[in-house]
């Protein structure tokens, strides 16, 4: 029976990869200048630091397009609000790995609501889709690529 797996996954090498971008640019910009800029990353939260919000608004555009650059979708980003305290912003922004539970029965109704004939289970983090013809799970994936879903999602495993 065919099947494949619905994920929602982002490459943490290339996270890094788009942060040490970022530090690298702003550190080479005239207007961040011993400003003591940067942005910080722990395994999925990214903090952005600077002395102001306009500076947080400028970094995080740079981080944008640098993760653009790299095929990571900023979907997958969660920002949290600027805190401002003194002479010193920041901003943190959270990574999200994984299809939570709430998405993952939004998913499984767009495909019940479609009518075709395949089965979607949740399976721990990401879904898994069967179906007794090819046709019918090309069908899914091209209907979910259509759908407002708010993750990135990936269409792996994909098994005859």
């Amino acid at each position: 029976m065919p099947s494949f797996d619905i994920v929602s996954e982002v490459d943490t090498h290339e996270v890094t990869n788009a942060v040490d971008q970022t530090n690298r640019e702003i550190g080479n910009r005239f207007d961040f200048k011993g400003t003591g800029a940067n942005v910080e990353q722990t395994d999925a939260t990214l903090t952005l630091k600077s002395e102001n919000e306009f500076q947080i608004k400028q970094m995080l555009d740079i981080l944008h397009k640098k993760m653009a650059k790299r095929s990571i979708d900023i979907a997958a980003l969660v920002e949290g609000a600027i805190e401002t305290s003194g002479n010193k912003a920041s901003l943190a922004i959270t990574v999200r790995q994984g299809i939570d539970q709430d998405t993952a029965r939004k998913i499984i109704k767009l495909i019940k609501e479609t009518k075709i004939k395949v089965q979607a289970s949740i399976q721990g983090d990401k879904l898994r889709v069967n179906g007794k013809k090819r046709d019918d799970l090309q069908g899914v994936i091209s209907m979910l690529r259509d759908a407002r879903v708010d993750l990135p999602l990936q269409y792996i495993n994909f098994r005859d």
